[in-house]
């Protein structure tokens, strides 16, 4: 594993093994633990994500888990929330049985706002044994239902997802997942502090700039301005995002760009004009050759796409 590795040897994803925009319009992605990691021998080697949330939920099987340079054999039944930006890495035996979710940051800010229960939940790394019965039982059950829905195309869907993942956000909380007294690191606790290494305060400075994108990306705020309100020149920005998210300030406000249109696109009734306007491009044209750039597909053809999928 990448215990001793430089920060900038560990790969940041997407999704494990892809480099690539996040792969659906929805703000959740959820699979079989089987699905991917049987594509790698059953090892995800130690990677990162610079604005996703995992929750692995084990039903069957062992795992040597690796989250931020600490290592450890548990087998299931088991909870695991992984945090943007934590290291992480797991060798799963071929009998494992269980499924992840992966929360797009959007869609734990927004959590954040509704329930209080989701930072603590969802913003601190934990491994959490799932006793028989009571909220561990009703946690599966949450999660399958949130699969079975995630697969299946049918009316509400999106509603009835956002409706699933709060319920399963409140159960997390009382299963004390993401508690910092499990012996896992707690991701957040001192990237602010005098003590702070300079990684933490990378750290801390790119959770402050990926906030000031989401309240304001609808206007295409210029990156100078984000970076002076954090006290920073652009340059340094820079260097943090490269650092720690793999790419530039400007191409993860584009990344959160492309997400919301691609979502207007598949959930709306918009106009390509209007989803141009409502995103801060002065044309529409511009626009579509902005979303083609990233996407490889005009905005309409998107759209056809999205209809004629199933989901």
């Amino acid at each position: 594993m990448h215990n001793h590795s430089p920060l900038g040897d560990i790969p940041v994803f997407a999704l494990y093994g892809e480099t690539a925009q996040w792969p659906t319009p929805d703000l959740l992605h959820c699979e079989s633990i089987a699905e991917r990691s049987r594509l790698h021998d059953w090892h995800i080697r130690a990677h990162r994500h610079a604005d996703l949330v995992h929750l692995l939920v084990l039903y069957e099987g062992e795992v040597e888990l690796e989250l931020e340079g600490s290592t450890r054999q548990t087998e299931a039944p088991l909870a695991i929330v992984v945090p943007p930006l934590c290291i992480h890495g797991f060798r799963f035996s071929p009998t494992i049985q269980g499924h992840i979710l992966t929360l797009a940051a959007p869609l734990v800010d927004h959590l954040a706002k509704v329930l209080p229960e989701a930072s603590r939940t969802w913003r601190r790394a934990s491994v959490q044994p799932l006793p028989s019965g009571g909220a561990s039982q009703r946690l599966i059950e949450l999660v399958r239902h949130i699969d079975g829905e995630y697969r299946r195309p049918a009316s509400g869907r999106d509603a009835l997802l956002g409706a699933l993942i709060q319920a399963l956000t409140i159960e997390a909380s009382r299963l004390a997942i993401g508690s910092s007294d499990n012996g896992s690191s707690d991701n957040g606790s001192s990237d602010n502090g005098n003590s702070a290494t300079p990684h933490q305060r990378s750290r801390h400075h790119l959770r402050r700039f990926e906030a000031l994108v989401e309240e304001s990306f609808r206007h295409q705020p210029n990156i100078e301005e984000l970076a002076a309100q954090l006290e920073l020149s652009s340059a340094h920005l820079n260097s943090i995002c490269r650092q720690q998210a793999g790419t530039s300030a400007l191409a993860l406000l584009h990344q959160r760009l492309l997400l919301e249109a691609r979502r207007e696109l598949t959930y709306t009734n918009l106009t390509i004009a209007q989803v141009s306007d409502g995103l801060g491009f002065s044309d529409p044209a511009y626009f579509t050759r902005f979303f083609k750039r990233l996407t490889g597909v005009s905005p309409s053809n998107f759209r056809k796409r999205q209809q004629r999928s199933p989901g």
